[in-house]
Protein backbone atom coordinates (compact mmCIF):
# COMPACT_ATOMS: atom_id res chain seq x y z
CA UNK A 1 0.00 0.00 0.00
CA UNK A 2 1.61 2.97 -1.11
CA UNK A 3 2.15 5.66 2.02
CA UNK A 4 0.68 8.83 2.20
CA UNK A 5 2.47 11.75 1.56
CA UNK A 6 3.52 14.13 4.81
CA UNK A 7 3.26 17.85 4.20
CA UNK A 8 5.67 20.24 5.77
CA UNK A 9 5.94 23.77 5.87
CA UNK A 10 8.26 23.36 2.90
CA UNK A 11 5.48 22.52 1.05
CA UNK A 12 2.94 25.04 -0.07
CA UNK A 13 -0.09 22.38 0.04
CA UNK A 14 1.02 21.97 3.74
CA UNK A 15 -0.65 25.47 3.77
CA UNK A 16 -3.34 25.28 1.78
CA UNK A 17 -4.72 22.11 3.36
CA UNK A 18 -4.16 23.53 6.93
CA UNK A 19 -7.47 25.37 5.90
CA UNK A 20 -9.85 22.77 4.23
CA UNK A 21 -12.38 23.76 6.91
CA UNK A 22 -12.71 26.81 4.84
CA UNK A 23 -11.99 25.38 1.35
CA UNK A 24 -15.46 23.11 2.07
CA UNK A 25 -17.39 26.64 2.80
CA UNK A 26 -15.71 28.45 -0.09
CA UNK A 27 -16.54 24.97 -2.24
CA UNK A 28 -20.38 24.93 -1.50
CA UNK A 29 -20.88 28.65 -1.27
CA UNK A 30 -18.84 29.07 -4.74
CA UNK A 31 -20.67 26.15 -6.44
CA UNK A 32 -24.35 27.99 -5.29
CA UNK A 33 -23.05 30.93 -6.11
CA UNK A 34 -22.17 30.40 -10.08
CA UNK A 35 -24.45 27.41 -10.67
CA UNK A 36 -27.35 30.47 -9.39
CA UNK A 37 -25.38 32.72 -12.03
CA UNK A 38 -26.86 30.53 -14.83
CA UNK A 39 -30.86 31.75 -13.54
CA UNK A 40 -29.74 35.12 -15.15
CA UNK A 41 -29.57 34.27 -18.45
CA UNK A 42 -32.82 32.07 -18.01
CA UNK A 43 -34.98 34.79 -16.23
CA UNK A 44 -33.73 37.19 -18.84
CA UNK A 45 -35.30 34.87 -21.59
CA UNK A 46 -38.34 34.55 -19.82
CA UNK A 47 -38.46 38.48 -19.22
CA UNK A 48 -38.44 38.63 -23.07
CA UNK A 49 -41.09 36.06 -24.08
CA UNK A 50 -42.97 37.75 -21.53
CA UNK A 51 -42.73 40.90 -23.13
CA UNK A 52 -43.66 39.48 -26.61
CA UNK A 53 -46.96 37.90 -24.68
CA UNK A 54 -47.96 40.96 -23.22
CA UNK A 55 -47.65 42.90 -26.82
CA UNK A 56 -49.71 39.63 -28.37
CA UNK A 57 -52.17 40.04 -25.82
CA UNK A 58 -51.49 36.24 -24.49
CA UNK A 59 -50.51 37.65 -21.15
CA UNK A 60 -50.91 40.57 -18.80
CA UNK A 61 -48.47 43.15 -16.86
CA UNK A 62 -48.85 41.61 -13.85
CA UNK A 63 -47.80 38.07 -14.95
CA UNK A 64 -44.27 40.03 -16.11
CA UNK A 65 -44.14 41.68 -12.93
CA UNK A 66 -44.31 38.74 -10.62
CA UNK A 67 -41.66 37.40 -12.49
CA UNK A 68 -39.59 40.17 -12.05
CA UNK A 69 -39.89 39.94 -8.56
CA UNK A 70 -39.26 36.55 -8.19
CA UNK A 71 -35.99 37.25 -10.61
CA UNK A 72 -34.84 39.81 -8.00
CA UNK A 73 -34.97 37.55 -5.09
CA UNK A 74 -33.10 34.80 -6.57
CA UNK A 75 -30.83 37.17 -7.80
CA UNK A 76 -30.13 38.29 -3.54
CA UNK A 77 -29.84 34.83 -3.00
CA UNK A 78 -27.17 33.89 -5.27
CA UNK A 79 -25.24 37.47 -4.54
CA UNK A 80 -25.49 36.38 -0.82
CA UNK A 81 -23.75 33.36 -1.81
CA UNK A 82 -21.07 35.18 -3.39
CA UNK A 83 -20.73 37.46 -0.28
CA UNK A 84 -19.97 34.39 1.95
CA UNK A 85 -17.62 32.79 -1.09
CA UNK A 86 -15.35 36.16 -1.15
CA UNK A 87 -15.67 36.73 2.75
CA UNK A 88 -14.40 32.59 3.42
CA UNK A 89 -11.87 33.19 0.53
CA UNK A 90 -10.05 36.26 2.14
CA UNK A 91 -10.37 34.59 5.46
CA UNK A 92 -8.52 31.28 3.88
CA UNK A 93 -6.04 34.37 2.54
CA UNK A 94 -5.22 35.85 5.37
CA UNK A 95 -4.92 32.65 7.37
CA UNK A 96 -2.49 31.02 4.76
CA UNK A 97 -0.73 34.49 4.73
CA UNK A 98 -0.29 34.38 8.89
CA UNK A 99 0.91 30.64 8.71
CA UNK A 100 3.73 31.42 6.10
CA UNK A 101 5.06 34.63 7.62
CA UNK A 102 5.05 32.61 11.21
CA UNK A 103 7.15 29.81 10.08
CA UNK A 104 9.46 32.49 7.84
CA UNK A 105 9.83 34.47 10.80
CA UNK A 106 11.25 31.83 13.02
CA UNK A 107 12.98 30.24 10.18
CA UNK A 108 14.76 33.62 9.23
CA UNK A 109 14.89 34.44 12.96
CA UNK A 110 18.43 33.47 14.06
CA UNK A 111 20.17 33.80 10.67
CA UNK A 112 22.36 36.34 11.14
CA UNK A 113 25.22 34.73 10.02
CA UNK A 114 24.13 31.36 8.71
CA UNK A 115 24.70 31.88 4.44
CA UNK A 116 23.73 35.66 3.40
CA UNK A 117 27.03 37.22 4.52
CA UNK A 118 26.25 39.93 1.43
CA UNK A 119 22.36 40.84 2.59
CA UNK A 120 21.08 41.75 6.46
CA UNK A 121 18.78 39.45 7.72
CA UNK A 122 16.29 42.41 7.92
CA UNK A 123 16.42 43.07 4.25
CA UNK A 124 15.85 39.61 3.20
CA UNK A 125 13.09 39.20 5.45
CA UNK A 126 11.36 42.52 4.30
CA UNK A 127 12.02 40.76 0.81
CA UNK A 128 10.90 37.28 1.37
CA UNK A 129 7.32 38.82 2.89
CA UNK A 130 7.08 40.53 0.06
CA UNK A 131 7.18 37.26 -2.00
CA UNK A 132 5.22 35.41 0.46
CA UNK A 133 2.78 38.02 0.01
CA UNK A 134 2.61 38.13 -3.77
CA UNK A 135 2.12 34.06 -3.29
CA UNK A 136 -0.88 34.02 -1.33
CA UNK A 137 -2.43 36.56 -3.33
CA UNK A 138 -1.96 34.05 -6.44
CA UNK A 139 -3.12 31.30 -4.46
CA UNK A 140 -6.34 33.36 -3.60
CA UNK A 141 -6.54 34.69 -7.38
CA UNK A 142 -6.75 31.42 -8.73
CA UNK A 143 -9.11 29.91 -5.49
CA UNK A 144 -11.65 32.64 -6.49
CA UNK A 145 -11.16 31.77 -10.73
CA UNK A 146 -11.85 28.28 -10.05
CA UNK A 147 -15.08 28.87 -9.26
CA UNK A 148 -15.90 32.15 -11.11
CA UNK A 149 -14.36 31.18 -14.16
CA UNK A 150 -13.89 27.49 -14.08
CA UNK A 151 -17.30 26.49 -12.67
CA UNK A 152 -19.38 29.57 -14.24
CA UNK A 153 -18.40 28.30 -17.52
CA UNK A 154 -19.64 24.61 -16.95
CA UNK A 155 -22.77 26.17 -16.19
CA UNK A 156 -23.23 27.92 -19.19
CA UNK A 157 -21.67 25.01 -21.55
CA UNK A 158 -24.35 22.88 -19.77
CA UNK A 159 -27.39 25.73 -20.99
CA UNK A 160 -26.06 25.97 -24.10
CA UNK A 161 -25.67 22.05 -25.00
CA UNK A 162 -29.50 21.11 -23.79
CA UNK A 163 -30.89 24.08 -25.76
CA UNK A 164 -28.99 22.95 -28.90
CA UNK A 165 -26.44 20.49 -28.76
CA UNK A 166 -25.01 21.46 -32.38
CA UNK A 167 -25.66 24.71 -32.29
CA UNK A 168 -23.61 24.65 -28.79
CA UNK A 169 -20.50 23.00 -30.45
CA UNK A 170 -20.58 25.13 -32.90
CA UNK A 171 -20.77 28.47 -30.44
CA UNK A 172 -17.80 26.53 -28.70
CA UNK A 173 -15.60 26.36 -31.50
CA UNK A 174 -13.94 30.02 -31.02
CA UNK A 175 -13.33 30.06 -27.21
CA UNK A 176 -10.71 27.68 -27.11
CA UNK A 177 -8.56 29.76 -29.63
CA UNK A 178 -8.87 32.52 -26.90
CA UNK A 179 -7.34 30.15 -24.72
CA UNK A 180 -4.32 29.12 -27.10
CA UNK A 181 -3.83 33.04 -27.46
CA UNK A 182 -3.71 33.74 -24.25
CA UNK A 183 -1.33 31.08 -23.77
CA UNK A 184 1.27 32.20 -26.72
CA UNK A 185 1.29 35.44 -25.15
CA UNK A 186 1.08 34.98 -22.14
CA UNK A 187 5.21 34.70 -22.47
CA UNK A 188 5.19 37.90 -23.80
CA UNK A 189 3.10 39.92 -21.37
CA UNK A 190 5.92 38.30 -18.53
CA UNK A 191 8.95 39.40 -20.45
CA UNK A 192 7.09 42.41 -20.80
CA UNK A 193 6.22 42.97 -16.97
CA UNK A 194 9.73 41.59 -15.91
CA UNK A 195 11.74 44.10 -18.29
CA UNK A 196 9.59 46.66 -16.54
CA UNK A 197 10.16 45.63 -12.55
CA UNK A 198 13.52 45.53 -13.80
CA UNK A 199 13.75 48.73 -15.37
CA UNK A 200 12.39 49.80 -11.83
CA UNK A 201 14.61 48.43 -9.40
CA UNK A 202 17.65 50.12 -11.55
CA UNK A 203 16.02 53.36 -11.55
CA UNK A 204 15.20 53.23 -7.71
CA UNK A 205 18.77 51.91 -7.24
CA UNK A 206 19.91 55.29 -9.60
CA UNK A 207 17.56 57.05 -7.04
CA UNK A 208 19.21 56.29 -3.93
CA UNK A 209 22.07 56.62 -5.04
CA UNK A 210 21.79 60.66 -6.37
CA UNK A 211 20.30 61.06 -2.77
CA UNK A 212 22.78 59.27 -0.88
CA UNK A 213 25.78 60.12 -2.67
CA UNK A 214 24.95 63.88 -4.09
CA UNK A 215 27.63 65.85 -1.88
CA UNK A 216 30.09 64.06 -3.18
CA UNK A 217 29.44 63.84 -6.98
CA UNK A 218 29.08 67.97 -6.78
CA UNK A 219 32.21 67.98 -5.16
CA UNK A 220 34.01 65.97 -7.61
CA UNK A 221 32.11 67.71 -10.76
CA UNK A 222 29.88 64.26 -11.35
CA UNK A 223 26.63 65.76 -11.05
CA UNK A 224 26.13 66.15 -14.73
CA UNK A 225 27.09 62.89 -15.73
CA UNK A 226 25.02 61.32 -12.72
CA UNK A 227 21.80 63.06 -13.80
CA UNK A 228 22.43 61.88 -17.22
CA UNK A 229 22.33 58.19 -16.10
CA UNK A 230 19.42 58.94 -14.39
CA UNK A 231 17.40 60.31 -17.53
CA UNK A 232 18.75 57.57 -19.29
CA UNK A 233 17.32 55.01 -16.36
CA UNK A 234 14.27 56.79 -16.24
CA UNK A 235 13.41 57.03 -19.87
CA UNK A 236 14.13 53.44 -19.76
CA UNK A 237 11.72 52.57 -17.35
CA UNK A 238 8.85 55.06 -19.18
CA UNK A 239 9.24 52.84 -21.99
CA UNK A 240 9.34 49.57 -20.38
CA UNK A 241 6.80 50.38 -18.46
CA UNK A 242 4.36 51.71 -21.16
CA UNK A 243 4.69 48.62 -23.48
CA UNK A 244 4.01 46.02 -20.47
CA UNK A 245 0.90 47.91 -19.32
CA UNK A 246 -0.19 48.48 -23.13
CA UNK A 247 0.31 44.80 -23.09
CA UNK A 248 -1.13 43.53 -19.80
CA UNK A 249 -4.48 45.23 -20.54
CA UNK A 250 -5.07 45.22 -24.20
CA UNK A 251 -5.25 41.24 -24.09
CA UNK A 252 -8.46 40.90 -22.35
CA UNK A 253 -10.39 42.63 -24.80
CA UNK A 254 -8.82 40.89 -27.81
CA UNK A 255 -9.43 37.36 -25.68
CA UNK A 256 -13.04 38.58 -25.42
CA UNK A 257 -13.33 39.49 -29.19
CA UNK A 258 -12.47 35.92 -30.42
CA UNK A 259 -14.46 34.20 -28.23
CA UNK A 260 -17.29 36.36 -29.59
CA UNK A 261 -16.93 35.64 -33.25
CA UNK A 262 -19.08 32.48 -32.19
CA UNK A 263 -22.09 34.99 -32.46
CA UNK A 264 -22.17 34.71 -36.20
CA UNK A 265 -23.56 30.86 -35.79
CA UNK A 266 -26.07 31.96 -33.26
CA UNK A 267 -28.04 34.84 -34.94
CA UNK A 268 -27.83 32.68 -38.27
CA UNK A 269 -28.88 29.05 -36.81
CA UNK A 270 -30.50 30.84 -33.81
CA UNK A 271 -32.70 33.01 -36.14
CA UNK A 272 -33.88 29.33 -38.01
CA UNK A 273 -34.93 27.80 -35.03
CA UNK A 274 -36.87 30.65 -33.61
CA UNK A 275 -38.69 30.25 -37.46
CA UNK A 276 -38.86 26.72 -36.74
CA UNK A 277 -36.76 25.96 -39.68
CA UNK A 278 -33.56 25.11 -37.73
CA UNK A 279 -32.33 22.15 -35.34
CA UNK A 280 -34.26 22.74 -32.36
CA UNK A 281 -37.81 24.90 -32.43
CA UNK A 282 -37.19 27.78 -30.25
CA UNK A 283 -39.18 30.56 -29.08
CA UNK A 284 -37.96 34.17 -28.43
CA UNK A 285 -37.23 33.15 -24.44
CA UNK A 286 -35.04 30.43 -25.79
CA UNK A 287 -33.11 32.62 -28.20
CA UNK A 288 -32.30 35.29 -25.76
CA UNK A 289 -31.16 33.01 -22.89
CA UNK A 290 -28.83 30.92 -25.19
CA UNK A 291 -27.37 34.53 -26.66
CA UNK A 292 -26.89 35.64 -23.27
CA UNK A 293 -25.54 32.56 -21.98
CA UNK A 294 -23.11 32.25 -24.77
CA UNK A 295 -22.15 36.36 -24.01
CA UNK A 296 -21.11 35.65 -20.19
CA UNK A 297 -19.48 32.14 -21.01
CA UNK A 298 -17.39 33.99 -23.90
CA UNK A 299 -16.60 37.06 -21.00
CA UNK A 300 -15.45 34.18 -19.18
CA UNK A 301 -13.02 32.83 -21.71
CA UNK A 302 -11.05 36.37 -21.79
CA UNK A 303 -10.27 36.34 -18.03
CA UNK A 304 -10.20 31.93 -17.79
CA UNK A 305 -5.87 33.51 -18.51
CA UNK A 306 -6.17 34.71 -14.53
CA UNK A 307 -6.14 30.64 -13.84
CA UNK A 308 -3.30 30.42 -15.13
CA UNK A 309 -1.33 33.48 -14.23
CA UNK A 310 -2.47 33.25 -11.45
CA UNK A 311 -0.54 30.01 -10.72
CA UNK A 312 2.12 30.93 -12.12
CA UNK A 313 2.79 34.07 -10.31
CA UNK A 314 2.20 31.76 -7.08
CA UNK A 315 4.83 29.51 -8.40
CA UNK A 316 7.75 32.13 -9.05
CA UNK A 317 7.18 33.67 -5.74
CA UNK A 318 7.18 30.37 -3.84
CA UNK A 319 10.44 29.44 -5.40
CA UNK A 320 12.15 32.24 -4.04
CA UNK A 321 11.07 31.65 -0.63
CA UNK A 322 11.00 27.81 -0.83
CA UNK A 323 15.02 27.51 0.44
CA UNK A 324 13.31 29.45 3.56
CA UNK A 325 10.64 27.73 4.84
CA UNK A 326 12.23 25.80 6.81
CA UNK A 327 10.00 22.81 8.68
CA UNK A 328 9.33 23.58 12.49
CA UNK A 329 9.54 20.57 13.94
CA UNK A 330 8.12 19.86 17.54
CA UNK A 331 10.69 18.41 20.20
CA UNK A 332 10.82 14.87 20.29
CA UNK A 333 9.28 12.90 23.17
CA UNK A 334 10.75 13.57 26.31
CA UNK A 335 12.33 16.92 25.06
CA UNK A 336 11.95 19.30 27.69
CA UNK A 337 10.74 22.36 27.77
CA UNK A 338 10.17 23.48 31.32
CA UNK A 339 12.85 24.92 33.64
CA UNK A 340 15.78 22.81 33.92
CA UNK A 341 19.63 22.82 34.45
CA UNK A 342 21.80 24.36 31.35
CA UNK A 343 25.12 22.60 31.85
CA UNK A 344 28.70 23.21 29.71
CA UNK A 345 30.95 20.47 29.91
CA UNK A 346 34.63 20.94 28.46
CA UNK A 347 33.30 22.78 25.20
CA UNK A 348 36.10 23.63 23.15
CA UNK A 349 35.56 25.80 20.05
CA UNK A 350 37.41 26.33 16.47
CA UNK A 351 36.10 27.48 13.12
CA UNK A 352 37.74 24.94 10.43
CA UNK A 353 41.29 25.38 9.86
CA UNK A 354 41.52 28.48 12.46
CA UNK A 355 42.36 28.37 15.63
CA UNK A 356 40.82 27.50 18.91
CA UNK A 357 38.81 30.49 20.26
CA UNK A 358 37.06 28.90 23.24
CA UNK A 359 38.84 26.10 25.17
CA UNK A 360 37.78 23.97 27.86
CA UNK A 361 34.27 26.11 28.76
CA UNK A 362 32.48 24.51 31.79
CA UNK A 363 29.86 25.60 33.94
CA UNK A 364 26.35 25.21 35.11
CA UNK A 365 23.33 27.18 35.57
CA UNK A 366 20.06 26.98 37.35
CA UNK A 367 16.47 28.19 36.59
CA UNK A 368 15.97 31.59 38.02
CA UNK A 369 19.56 32.97 37.30
CA UNK A 370 21.13 35.78 35.35
CA UNK A 371 24.63 35.07 34.47
CA UNK A 372 26.62 37.91 33.34
CA UNK A 373 28.97 36.46 30.41
CA UNK A 374 31.98 39.79 29.57
CA UNK A 375 35.61 39.67 28.54
CA UNK A 376 37.66 42.14 26.09
CA UNK A 377 36.89 42.98 22.77
CA UNK A 378 37.02 39.81 20.51
CA UNK A 379 37.51 38.01 23.20
CA UNK A 380 34.80 35.70 22.24
CA UNK A 381 32.45 36.03 24.31
CA UNK A 382 29.87 36.58 21.64
CA UNK A 383 30.84 33.62 20.13
CA UNK A 384 30.29 31.73 23.29
CA UNK A 385 26.66 32.71 22.99
CA UNK A 386 26.52 31.61 19.56
CA UNK A 387 27.19 28.09 20.56
CA UNK A 388 23.67 27.55 21.78
CA UNK A 389 22.41 28.13 18.85
CA UNK A 390 24.02 25.32 16.97
CA UNK A 391 25.15 26.71 13.94
CA UNK A 392 28.86 25.04 14.18
CA UNK A 393 29.84 22.08 15.56
CA UNK A 394 32.37 22.18 18.81
CA UNK A 395 33.89 19.82 20.84
CA UNK A 396 32.83 18.79 24.70
CA UNK A 397 29.10 18.69 25.58
CA UNK A 398 25.85 21.29 26.24
CA UNK A 399 22.73 19.70 27.26
CA UNK A 400 19.54 20.92 28.73
CA UNK A 401 17.82 18.51 31.78
CA UNK A 402 20.40 15.81 30.65
CA UNK A 403 19.76 16.03 27.19
CA UNK A 404 22.58 16.98 24.48
CA UNK A 405 21.38 20.17 22.74
CA UNK A 406 23.08 18.63 19.33
CA UNK A 407 21.57 15.18 19.73
CA UNK A 408 17.83 17.30 18.69
CA UNK A 409 16.47 16.72 16.02
CA UNK A 410 16.92 20.10 13.10
CA UNK A 411 15.73 23.32 14.82
CA UNK A 412 14.37 20.98 18.05
CA UNK A 413 16.53 23.57 20.27
CA UNK A 414 14.38 26.49 19.41
CA UNK A 415 11.84 25.19 21.56
CA UNK A 416 14.71 25.59 24.32
CA UNK A 417 16.90 28.43 23.63
CA UNK A 418 15.89 31.78 22.62
CA UNK A 419 18.56 34.41 21.70
CA UNK A 420 19.02 37.91 21.00
CA UNK A 421 22.05 39.17 18.82
CA UNK A 422 23.59 42.58 19.68
CA UNK A 423 21.64 43.31 15.79
CA UNK A 424 18.61 43.16 16.76
CA UNK A 425 17.02 42.40 13.60
CA UNK A 426 14.41 44.01 12.82
CA UNK A 427 12.30 43.70 9.85
CA UNK A 428 10.08 46.34 8.31
CA UNK A 429 6.79 45.58 8.99
CA UNK A 430 5.01 46.76 12.62
CA UNK A 431 6.03 46.85 16.04
CA UNK A 432 3.63 44.14 17.18
CA UNK A 433 4.84 41.95 13.98
CA UNK A 434 8.12 42.11 14.88
CA UNK A 435 7.44 40.85 18.65
CA UNK A 436 4.99 38.37 17.67
CA UNK A 437 6.28 36.28 14.99
CA UNK A 438 3.25 34.60 14.35
CA UNK A 439 2.68 33.93 18.45
CA UNK A 440 -0.61 34.71 19.62
CA UNK A 441 -1.07 35.98 23.20
CA UNK A 442 -0.78 39.26 25.01
CA UNK A 443 1.84 41.95 25.23
CA UNK A 444 1.18 44.29 27.98
CA UNK A 445 4.03 42.47 29.91
CA UNK A 446 7.00 41.78 27.89
CA UNK A 447 6.82 46.07 26.85
CA UNK A 448 6.69 46.98 30.21
CA UNK A 449 9.08 44.58 31.25
CA UNK A 450 11.52 46.39 28.37
CA UNK A 451 10.44 50.03 29.00
CA UNK A 452 8.50 50.39 25.85
CA UNK A 453 5.22 50.81 27.05
CA UNK A 454 5.73 54.58 27.61
CA UNK A 455 8.01 55.05 24.37
CA UNK A 456 4.46 53.57 22.64
CA UNK A 457 2.40 56.40 24.04
CA UNK A 458 4.40 58.48 21.32
CA UNK A 459 3.92 57.24 18.25
CA UNK A 460 1.08 57.74 16.33
CA UNK A 461 0.15 54.42 16.01
CA UNK A 462 1.53 52.18 19.26
CA UNK A 463 1.75 48.60 18.23
CA UNK A 464 0.84 48.97 14.67
CA UNK A 465 3.73 51.70 13.75
CA UNK A 466 5.53 50.61 11.13
CA UNK A 467 9.63 50.05 11.50
CA UNK A 468 10.97 50.56 7.91
CA UNK A 469 14.36 47.83 6.92
CA UNK A 470 16.40 47.21 9.42
CA UNK A 471 13.60 49.45 12.80
CA UNK A 472 15.02 52.11 11.32
CA UNK A 473 12.63 54.39 12.34
CA UNK A 474 13.47 53.60 16.07
CA UNK A 475 16.17 55.19 18.10
CA UNK A 476 19.15 52.56 18.69
CA UNK A 477 17.91 51.71 22.31
CA UNK A 478 14.13 51.09 21.00
CA UNK A 479 15.30 48.78 18.76
CA UNK A 480 16.90 46.85 21.20
CA UNK A 481 14.43 47.07 23.53
CA UNK A 482 11.85 45.91 20.25
CA UNK A 483 13.93 42.82 19.73
CA UNK A 484 14.37 42.05 24.34
CA UNK A 485 10.69 42.50 24.25
CA UNK A 486 10.36 39.93 21.19
CA UNK A 487 12.85 37.54 22.87
CA UNK A 488 10.65 37.56 26.25
CA UNK A 489 7.78 36.81 24.37
CA UNK A 490 8.66 33.47 23.44
CA UNK A 491 9.01 31.29 25.91
CA UNK A 492 12.03 29.84 25.46
CA UNK A 493 13.42 28.09 29.40
CA UNK A 494 17.00 29.49 28.33
CA UNK A 495 17.60 33.16 26.95
CA UNK A 496 21.10 34.43 25.12
CA UNK A 497 21.09 37.93 24.87
CA UNK A 498 24.25 39.53 23.47
CA UNK A 499 24.38 42.99 24.56
CA UNK A 500 20.90 43.91 25.25
CA UNK A 501 21.08 46.84 26.49
CA UNK A 502 24.06 48.96 25.79
CA UNK A 503 22.03 51.42 23.60
CA UNK A 504 19.64 52.02 26.61
CA UNK A 505 20.48 55.27 29.61
CA UNK A 506 21.68 53.45 32.43
CA UNK A 507 18.35 54.20 34.69
CA UNK A 508 16.16 52.42 31.74
CA UNK A 509 19.26 49.34 32.06
CA UNK A 510 18.49 49.43 36.09
CA UNK A 511 14.76 48.96 35.18
CA UNK A 512 14.16 46.35 32.74
CA UNK A 513 17.14 44.48 34.69
CA UNK A 514 15.20 44.13 37.59
CA UNK A 515 12.11 43.45 35.48
CA UNK A 516 14.04 40.62 34.49
CA UNK A 517 14.87 39.04 37.92
CA UNK A 518 11.23 39.88 38.72
CA UNK A 519 9.09 37.98 35.78
CA UNK A 520 11.74 35.40 34.62
CA UNK A 521 12.20 33.71 37.87
CA UNK A 522 11.79 30.16 35.89
CA UNK A 523 14.18 30.48 33.00
CA UNK A 524 17.91 30.57 32.94
CA UNK A 525 19.60 33.94 31.35
CA UNK A 526 23.02 34.77 29.69
CA UNK A 527 23.49 37.93 29.81
CA UNK A 528 26.73 38.71 27.57
CA UNK A 529 27.77 42.43 27.78
CA UNK A 530 30.79 44.91 28.01
CA UNK A 531 28.79 47.38 30.18
CA UNK A 532 29.83 45.75 34.23
CA UNK A 533 27.37 48.14 36.01
CA UNK A 534 24.67 45.50 36.46
CA UNK A 535 27.48 42.70 37.36
CA UNK A 536 27.66 43.02 40.77
CA UNK A 537 23.83 41.32 41.06
CA UNK A 538 24.45 38.75 38.88
CA UNK A 539 24.23 35.15 40.56
CA UNK A 540 27.76 34.25 38.14
CA UNK A 541 30.19 36.10 35.85
CA UNK A 542 31.67 34.02 32.88
CA UNK A 543 34.58 35.91 32.37
CA UNK A 544 36.50 35.54 28.74
CA UNK A 545 40.18 36.01 28.62
CA UNK A 546 42.98 34.46 25.88
CA UNK A 547 40.06 32.01 24.90
CA UNK A 548 39.45 30.51 28.52
CA UNK A 549 36.31 31.32 30.92
CA UNK A 550 36.58 31.64 34.28
CA UNK A 551 33.43 30.82 36.20
CA UNK A 552 32.60 33.09 39.47
CA UNK A 553 31.11 36.13 40.97
CA UNK A 554 31.82 39.39 40.85
CA UNK A 555 33.52 40.00 44.10
CA UNK A 556 35.64 37.16 43.43
CA UNK A 557 36.78 38.11 39.97
CA UNK A 558 37.40 41.95 41.36
CA UNK A 559 39.49 40.24 44.12
CA UNK A 560 41.10 38.07 41.66
CA UNK A 561 41.17 38.57 38.42
CA UNK A 562 43.46 42.41 37.60
CA UNK A 563 41.77 42.90 33.88
CA UNK A 564 38.31 42.70 35.33
CA UNK A 565 38.98 44.48 38.28
CA UNK A 566 40.82 46.80 35.40
CA UNK A 567 37.46 47.22 33.19
CA UNK A 568 34.76 47.77 36.35
CA UNK A 569 37.34 50.84 38.03
CA UNK A 570 37.81 52.28 33.81
CA UNK A 571 33.64 52.13 33.43
CA UNK A 572 33.19 53.68 36.71
CA UNK A 573 34.96 56.50 36.13
CA UNK A 574 33.42 57.17 32.58
CA UNK A 575 36.86 55.78 30.94
CA UNK A 576 36.64 53.51 27.96
CA UNK A 577 33.95 50.54 28.24
CA UNK A 578 36.16 47.95 26.43
CA UNK A 579 39.77 49.58 28.38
Amino acid sequence: MKAKKKYTEADLFFYIRKEKKLLVYITISGILYNVGMGAGPWFEGQLAQALADILQGNRTAMFMVRLAIVYAVVIFIVQLCRYWKRLYVRRFANDMNRDMKAVLYRSLLQQETSGHPDEGTGQLLTKAVADVDACVEGVRKFVTEIFDTGVAMAVYIVMLVDYDWRLALLSLLFPPLAYFLAAKLRTVVTRASAAAKESEGTLNGHTLDRLTNAVTYRVYGQETNQNARYEEALNDYEKKSAVANILSTSMEPLYYSVSMLSVIFILYFGAKNVMGTGWSPWNIASFTTFLACFTKLAKKSSTAAKLFNSVQKAQVSWVRIHPLMKPTQLPEPGIPTDSADLKVSHVTFHYPDGPVLLSDVSFTAHPGQIIGVTGAVASGKSTLGRLFLEESPYEGSITFDGVELRTLREDASKFVIGYMGHDPQLFSATIEENIRLGKEGPLDEVLSDVCMDEDLKTFQNGLQTRLGTGGVRLSGGQQSRVALARALFHDSPVLVLDDPLSAVDPKTEETVFRNLRNHCRGRIILLISHRLSLFPKMDQVLFVKDGRVEVSTHERLMEQEPQYRHLVEMQSKGGDLDA
